[in-house]
């Protein structure tokens, strides 16, 4: 099953109007919860959004490539505290990861939205932007938005003769 659903999922920019049942949410964030953590430690916050104007706000979350998120009808939005965790980014890239999984096996689809380093504007960076729009507490750090509904599109997985093979060295 692992393998089927990595085969087929791919970033999605385009859903429909159906909004993901409560079920589906639950089961998305147990994911993200189980997602491995340095030493244990879990600094990432979750915050899941599925209010119309609320998207559409994070949609414009930065300059270039987060206007999609608007037509979705979840978001969920990684973020983490520094000071729990010397490696946060990593843990809130591994919890992201298990989010758009999770969602892909649950007949859904997903786009990662990079918010840490940057902008919404020339003065005021993508972090700052939702910091203020979800009023997220000053010792949290955002790393990314994931979007995730039901796919309007659909693309085919990428071929095994598509990816780049070369990237993979052997050594003893």
């Amino acid at each position: 099953m692992f393998f089927d659903c990595i085969r087929a999922r791919r970033s999605i920019r385009k859903f429909t109007a159906q909004p993901v049942e409560t079920e589906k949410i639950q089961l998305i964030t147990e994911a993200a919860l189980r997602a491995p953590s340095s030493r244990g430690r879990q600094p990432w916050e979750f915050y899941v959004v599925t209010s119309p104007t609320t998207l559409t706000k994070l949609a414009r979350s930065k300059m270039h490539g987060s206007a999609f998120l608007g037509g979705t009808t979840l978001a969920i939005v990684v973020c983490a505290d520094p000071n729990v965790s010397d490696v946060w980014i990593e843990d809130t890239a591994i919890a992201a990861t298990y989010i758009q999984l999770a969602a892909q096996e649950l007949g859904l689809a997903s786009t990662w939205v990079q918010i840490r380093l940057r902008q919404h504007d020339q003065q005021t960076s993508s972090e700052a932007f939702l910091r203020e729009q979800l009023n997220l507490p000053a010792t949290l750090q955002v790393a990314s938005i994931i979007g995730i509904g039901y796919p309007a599109e659909t693309l085919p997985g990428w071929k095994v003769s598509d990816l780049p093979s070369g990237k993979i060295h052997f050594t003893e």
